[in-house]
């Protein structure tokens, strides 16, 4: 398919499908006026997944976004950043819940890590690591 074809058949697909692009990265799911819109899930060759809402081709609604580093985000997303409500959850079992706003977190948060919880960059709930003697 010529990439000409390609564009005439994006732009007329609504209802379902799975279109994988030229870069690697495959969509399978809801389709309006040949934009991502509606559930779906876009994964990309480097591991990357996205499994949630779009809106005009963009992440949008609520998702769960995984990166190839392992961080996982499940939250809020508007005009494809993260944005509103969200947990953040990485690798070494660190986690931020809280707002975002633009891809960062923004406003009221709490950080959760194996040494404690922290709000507004202040201890207030030490963890501890009960083990079996």
């Amino acid at each position: 398919m010529s990439s000409s074809q390609e564009v005439l058949f994006l732009s007329n697909l609504n209802g379902e499908g799975t279109y994988t692009f030229p870069d690697g990265q495959k969509y399978v799911g809801e389709y309006k006026d040949g934009e991502r819109h509606g559930e779906g899930i876009l994964t990309s060759p480097n591991g990357g997944k996205y499994v949630g809402g779009f809106k005009d081709g963009e992440r949008h609604g609520e998702g769960i976004l995984t990166s190839p580093n392992g961080d996982k985000y499940v939250g809020e997303f508007k005009d494809g950043e993260m944005d509103g409500k969200g947990i953040m959850i990485f690798p070494d079992g660190r986690k931020y819940e809280g707002e975002y706003k633009d891809g960062l977190p923004n406003g009221q948060g709490i950080v959760t890590s194996h040494e404690g919880e922290f709000k507004n960059g202040e201890i207030f709930v030490r963890m501890v690591n009960w083990e079996k003697q």
